[in-house]
């Protein structure tokens, strides 16, 4: 049974995502159709692409992802649907596969041109559907579109490396449901440019100088807890995308606060590692 995943900013208030799942299942009723997140902050490319990176390994090979951010189509932002990892993804090229794309080769990218295309306000609708639908059929990728080798990058995604190789300064690309911050530094950057050295992490006013695997580890159980940090203290960590994360641990932005509004961190801040 094929699974169609669908990433958008549509939201749940409005008719989109049920008017999209209907036309689906009019057109192929043996399917699964799974919601990744219908809550990417409108036309939000970057939040976006990283949902994208950390969710579509868990499904099987042969899954097919629509992605409704930005999809209005422009002689800049052209309708694509691309084979990579041996997943396929049907979105508009602006960027939003990119954390994938870079570092995975697609085996096929084609420029969609489906016959007697709507010329609608909902191109999800009308172009990525039955394009969706023809791929779980069993139908090719050539039949769709024509090979296309302009796949679009986002710069900011890659962190800059400074001071001949003693600076890397990030930036923030997400912000999470706990308002922890999300850079764009990953754990294999990091080491490769860390050497053994000691480093610092500074984030506005704040200077980190450890970097976890895990929430918790910032708890020395062996102290009484009244001497213990917890919840309420800053932390860094790899995530589960091993990208680095400052946190707070168990926050909650209604009780102790945020990383993200503790720290006054937003989209595109800067992130800078200093190795000593």
């Amino acid at each position: 049974m094929a699974i169609i995943t669908l990433t958008s900013d549509f939201g749940h208030k409005d008719h989109f995502v049920g008017a999209i799942k209907g036309t689906v299942y009019k057109e192929l009723s043996d399917i699964r159709i799974v919601d990744i997140s219908h809550s990417i902050s409108p036309f939000n490319i970057q939040e976006c692409a990283y949902i994208l990176k950390n969710s579509y390994k868990a499904f099987p090979q042969g899954t097919i992802h629509i992605v409704g951010v930005d999809s209005e189509p422009t002689a800049e932002n052209r309708h694509i649907a691309v084979l990579v990892d041996g997943h396929y993804f049907i979105s508009a090229n602006n960027g939003v596969i990119s954390l994938i794309t870079s570092e995975i080769k697609p085996d096929k990218v084609v420029e969609i041109n489906i016959p007697n295309p709507s010329e609608s306000s909902f191109p999800v609708l009308d172009i990525f559907v039955p394009v969706a639908c023809h791929i779980a059929r069993g139908g090719k990728l050539e039949v769709v579109g024509k090979d296309f080798d302009e796949l679009k990058e986002l710069k900011e995604f890659a962190p800059r490396i400074t001071n001949e190789g003693k600076t890397i300064v990030g930036s923030v690309i997400y912000i999470d449901n706990y308002g922890n911050v999300i850079s764009n530094i990953q754990r294999s950057l990091f080491e490769a440019y860390r050497n053994g050295r000691k480093f610092e992490l500074l984030a506005r006013n704040k200077r980190i100088i450890n970097i976890h695997d895990k929430y918790s580890d910032i708890i020395d159980f062996g102290q009484d807890k009244s001497k213990r940090r917890g919840p309420g203290d800053l932390l860094a960590l790899f995530n589960s995308g091993d990208y680095i994360e400052l946190a707070i641990y168990k926050s909650d932005m209604n009780t102790v606060g945020s990383a993200s509004t503790l720290l006054g961190l937003d989209y595109r801040d800067t992130i800078t590692i200093n190795f000593l």
